[in-house]
C-alpha cells in the first residue's frame, strides 16, 4: 500500500500576519494553542482564515484573540461556526502572567503573527510588539532596500 501524503509539512504556516511585521516591532515571540470547534479546524486546514485584524488581550487570567476571521466550512451545514468570535488561547498560567505584566507597559501589545499546524494541532505564534511610528516604517523600508542592493552587488 502506498503511504498517505501529508497535507502540510511540519511547521508550515497556514496564515502569516505580514501586516504585523510592518506596523509593529516584534520584541518577543511565543507559541500557544487555540480552542477551536471542529469546522473551524477544517476551515483552518483549508487556509480560509484571516488574522490581519486580530489582536490579543488578557481577560481574567485568560488569553483571548479577537477579530480573527475563520470562514464557514463549505460542508459544515447546520454545525458551522460563527466567523468572528473571541477564541481562547492556551498557555501556562505563569506565561500568561508574564505577558500581562509586559502588556501593562505603555505602547506594548500582543499581536498574532502566524497560524500553523504542529502534530496535527493548530497553533498560534503571538508576538509582544511595540507600535512603529511613520519614520520607523520608512527606516525599515530603507534598510530592506539597502540589503537587497548589497545582495545584488554580491551576486554579480
Amino acid at each position: 500500500m502506498s503511504e498517505k501524503k501529508k497535507e502540510f509539512a511540519e511547521g508550515t504556516d497556514l496564515v502569516r500576519n505580514r501586516k504585523a511585521f510592518h506596523d509593529f516591532t516584534i520584541l518577543e515571540k511565543y507559541e500557544c494553542g487555540i480552542v477551536l470547534a471542529g469546522t473551524e479546524v477544517k476551515s483552518c486546514r483549508a487556509r480560509s482564515v484571516s488574522i490581519q485584524e486580530g489582536y490579543i488581550q488578557v481577560v481574567k487570567g485568560e488569553l483571548l484573540i479577537y477579530g480573527m476571521h475563520i470562514a464557514p466550512y463549505g460542508f459544515g451545514n447546520r454545525f458551522n461556526h460563527v466567523s468572528v468570535r473571541p477564541r481562547r488561547l492556551l498557555m501556562h498560567k505563569r506565561e500568561i502572567l508574564k505577558l500581562s505584566q509586559k502588556v501593562k507597559e505603555k505602547g506594548v501589545t500582543l499581536v498574532p503573527l502566524s497560524l500553523y499546524l504542529k502534530n496535527g494541532r493548530v497553533k498560534v505564534e503571538l508576538g509582544v510588539a511595540k507600535g512603529k511610528t511613520f519614520s520607523d516604517k520608512r527606516e525599515t523600508l530603507k534598510k530592506k532596500q539597502d540589503d537587497l542592493e548589497a545582495r545584488r552587488a554580491m551576486a554579480h
